[in-house]
């Protein structure tokens, strides 16, 4: 199994097909061996193949994708492609792929106005930015670029020259239709937890396509969430600066550095894209992200402001919620508290922003009730997050309601007994009860992991307990 996925990993396909029939034999493959084995079938124009890794297909976990796949196949046997895409109707995972690529295929037989018409039907009120650039690809490789241009009018960076070799990269076939099915469906998977798979999926798209850097940038951010750091950089290396996608390459060698604790490295990228003409609310995220981590607040604060003024709308809950925290961080309560209260009203069942609006009022004494409301809320939607869970039973202790709070606090430091804050915490409750051994107890345990800003504090404590 780490070689058939140290395999993909790499892009060694020989590795991993040796590997995935050894995993076939004992049956214990895991369902996306049939992908690979689709992909590699259709690549070398095996027909035979390509029907046995369907059947397989079939039969598991990702048979969802089966009837976009067989519709490209048929297309490319000559033979009606919309039969077998038709049997995806009844399937709901299948439908959204099948709705896309009617539209693609509409295009690949040279019935663009129809295929422009499909595009529109499933769209919807989703003006989804990938399945139209899919569109304008298929457009320009089936001879038609005055109708990708209106597609491709709204995209940054679609210079003559990347039109030009979409152009010359031939007509959208099967291998085009399979590529980009499994581009979309690792589009779909990029915020959950599934990079061995985004990782088959990306080096299956850019076997069958390989102008597509979207499947580059996608395989890049997989690769640099299995710690695959220097292989992600690399990829990220190939995708041409004359394209769409520089700009997002860029973006994601500032994640992949930063993910690889490479910090001095992301923060000087990410302030030259931030500084730059035309750079977007995210290129001033990230920055700010990136200066958070680094514990320069007021900076920060500063770049996601500037990210805010970009933002179309409000910025969404989430950009309130890191103003909000870099301003606390920074000391400027009176700003950071609207910019929190911001972000709870955007995103009122988000508990990051509840926790952190709770947790910064009980701090200063402020709205104690509204603070052990929000941290109630917070912790009704993440009960198990122990930090939530200390917040809370702090928040408790403000107001002198022990009996409540030291539950929690014990609670907090089972679940985490590393946190100096909730050991401290909890030492503080001790202590005010009367068990002063076991105050003692839990201050020396928050001594040994707490923060060189903390330790005066906790050693007062263990010195002369809490002042009267």
């Amino acid at each position: 199994m780490r070689a058939y996925r140290q395999g993909l990993a790499a892009g060694d396909f020989a590795l991993a097909s040796r590997a995935a029939a050894v995993l076939d034999r004992a049956t214990v493959a895991p369902p996306d061996t049939a992908l690979l084995a689709f992909a590699l079938a259709l690549h070398a124009g095996d027909r035979a193949g390509e029907d046995r890794a369907l059947v397989r297909l079939s039969q598991a976990q990702l048979d969802f994708l089966v009837p976009v796949l067989r519709a490209w196949i048929t297309l490319d046997r000559r033979q009606d492609p919309f039969i077998p895409l038709d049997a995806a109707r009844s399937n709901g995972l299948a439908a959204p792929f099948a709705q896309r690529h009617r539209a693609l295929l509409l295009i690949a037989l040279g019935k663009a106005d129809e295929g422009l018409f499909a595009l529109a039907a499933a769209s919807g009120s989703d003006p989804a930015q990938d399945p139209r650039i899919d569109a304008a690809i298929a457009l320009l490789r089936a001879g038609k670029p005055d109708k990708a241009d209106t597609i491709l009018s709204g995209l940054a960076g679609a210079s003559k020259a990347w039109r030009k070799r979409q152009a010359k990269a031939g007509k959208p076939d099967a291998r085009f239709g399979a590529a980009h099915l499994f581009l979309g469906l690792a589009s779909d998977l990029r915020d959950a937890d599934m990079a061995p798979l985004s990782i088959l999926l990306a080096r299956a798209a850019l076997l069958l396509d390989p102008q597509e850097d979207r499947a580059r940038l996608l395989l890049a951010d997989a690769l640099s969430r299995s710690n695959a750091g220097e292989v992600a950089l690399d990829t990220l290396a190939g995708i041409r600066l004359d394209g769409p996608f520089a700009r997002s390459a860029a973006a994601g060698q500032v994640g992949t550095l930063r993910r690889a604790g490479r910090l001095p490295e992301a923060l000087a990228l990410a302030e030259k894209l931030a500084s730059a003409e035309g750079a977007t609310a995210q290129d001033l995220r990230s920055y700010g992200e990136l200066l958070f981590q680094t514990g320069r607040y007021g900076a920060a604060a500063a770049a996601f402001g500037q990210a805010l003024g970009k933002a179309k709308g409000d910025g969404g809950w989430e950009l309130h919620y890191l103003h909000g925290a870099a301003l606390d961080r920074a000391g400027k309560w009176s700003e950071a508290l609207p910019a929190l209260q911001r972000a709870v009203a955007l995103g009122p069942d988000e508990p990051e922003a509840l926790a952190w609006l709770g947790n910064a009022q009980v701090e200063r004494g402020v709205d104690l009730t509204g603070a052990q409301a929000l941290l109630e809320r917070a912790r009704t939607l993440k009960p198990d997050d122990p930090e939530i869970t200390d917040s809370l039973g702090r928040a408790y202790y403000a107001e002198g309601q022990l009996a409540k709070a030291v539950p929690l606090l014990e609670q907090a430091v089972r679940a985490d007994p590393g946190n100096a804050r909730a050991n401290e915490h909890l030492g503080d409750a001790y202590w005010t009860l009367g068990r002063r051994t076991e105050a003692r107890y839990a201050w020396r345990a928050a001594e040994v992991t707490a923060e060189e800003g903390d330790l005066a504090r906790i050693k007062a404590k263990l010195a002369d307990g809490l002042a009267k």
